[in-house]
């Protein structure tokens, strides 16, 4: 195993350099992931431009990789051996407090940096920290005996579970917080990889109607959201998407509404509104608008309508990403779009912002590759 471990490090807004760590000492409940996979997504991009706290920080929190060392503890505690390949969750619950016992530990405040200055949350932690390999935009991680994995299935290719972090926000988002379900109506704003994965859950949880909106700049990826499943597709720029929306549901409106258009402005939430039916439809939303004076709460109440936050996923939500995968159902390769290497984090992380490449959906790391 390599003495040093090679890592793209953010030293400031919108800054990265190559920086070389020791290799940790591994604890008896402790192991190494050789990381294979670190995927990059839309929260990536912001955190690089406006970094939420001090750096140096090891971005990559979507990782997979294989077990290259670990202590018995580690492994006897998680029931893996040392070349198993797993995914593993960004966050890092104490596993003591009241919502790790409840199973939810994405709410556990030993992993939630914005209220604890100590947390430990993979591609957030400082690697001023102990093992300092806490993100997976390095050739190894620091897995400690409280780290969530989940041991990826034969078949699956770590390039493939590299989509396990979007695909279980899918399933998160529009089953568990939007409640789709059989015969569901659903409008999912947005086609990058968080909406086309909300395809993919809608689709398996057999709703009827999936109209999925975008842009104009967004053919390729609207005509992937209809090969995943979707029903209709409408381009926001040259339809008028709330009459599009009624047209296709007969005039009722949808059952449910999933915003991923996150950043995108008041827009989306208030065509969400009136896309809804009469009564009782959901809405799940990202937090991505700082304020928002004229939010017609009237309008909301009137309706009945339930707004509900997507927040993150699920253990079981990451079970069930891992079996799509290994299902082969879906042609779920086709949002796998761009690889870069190590040297490349910031191109890599300006193409999930639409600054360079086309066509762009799902980004992958390689920490590895042109490695001899």
């Amino acid at each position: 195993m390599a003495e040093d471990v090679l890592a793209a490090v953010r030293t400031g807004p919108g800054r990265t350099e190559l920086r070389s760590f020791a290799l940790p000492e591994v604890p008896t409940d402790g192991a190494l992931l050789k990381v294979e996979v670190a995927g990059i997504c839309g929260t990536d991009v912001k955190m690089y431009a406006k970094p939420p706290f001090a750096d140096p920080v090891i971005m990559g929190h979507e990782n997979v990789g294989v077990i290259a060392d670990a202590g018995p503890e580690f492994l006897r505690r998680h029931g893996l051996a040392v070349g198993d390949r797993v995914f593993v969750e960004h966050y890092v619950g104490c596993f003591h407090c009241e919502w790790c016992h409840a199973g939810e530990y994405r709410h556990c405040e030993n992993t939630d940096w914005r209220t604890n200055p100590d947390a430990r949350r993979y591609g957030y932690t400082s690697a001023d920290n102990p093992y300092h390999l806490w993100g997976g935009f390095a050739q190894y991680l620091y897995l400690p005996w409280n780290a969530v994995l989940h041991k990826v299935p034969d078949g699956v290719s770590a390039e493939l579970a590299g989509l396990v972090t979007p695909l279980s926000n899918g399933i998160e988002w529009a089953l568990n917080a939007g409640g789709v379900g059989y015969d569901s109506t659903v409008l999912i704003q947005g086609p990058g990889q968080q909406g086309l994965s909300q395809v993919v859950a809608c689709k398996q949880a057999g709703a009827s109607t999936i109209i999925v909106t975008g842009t104009t700049r967004d053919a390729a990826r609207l005509k992937l959201a209809k090969d995943l499943g979707a029903d209709h597709v409408v381009d926001v720029l040259t339809e008028d998407a709330l009459t599009a929306v009624r047209d296709l549901t007969g005039g009722t409106g949808v059952d449910v509404v999933l915003d991923c258009t996150a950043g995108a402005g008041t827009a989306p939430v208030l065509l969400g509104v009136d896309a809804l039916k009469r009564r009782e439809g959901v809405m799940v939303v990202q937090g991505e608008l700082a304020a928002f004076p004229d939010f017609p709460l009237k309008k909301l109440t009137e309706k009945a309508i339930t707004l509900r936050s997507a927040r993150g996923h699920g253990y079981r939500s990451c079970e069930l990403a891992l079996h799509q995968l290994a299902s082969g159902r879906f042609p779920l390769e086709r949002l796998a779009t761009h690889t870069f290497t190590l040297d490349q984090v910031d191109r890599a992380i300006r193409a999930v912002g639409g600054e360079v490449e086309e066509d762009v959906v799902h980004v992958s790391l390689l920490p590895w590759a042109g490695v001899s």
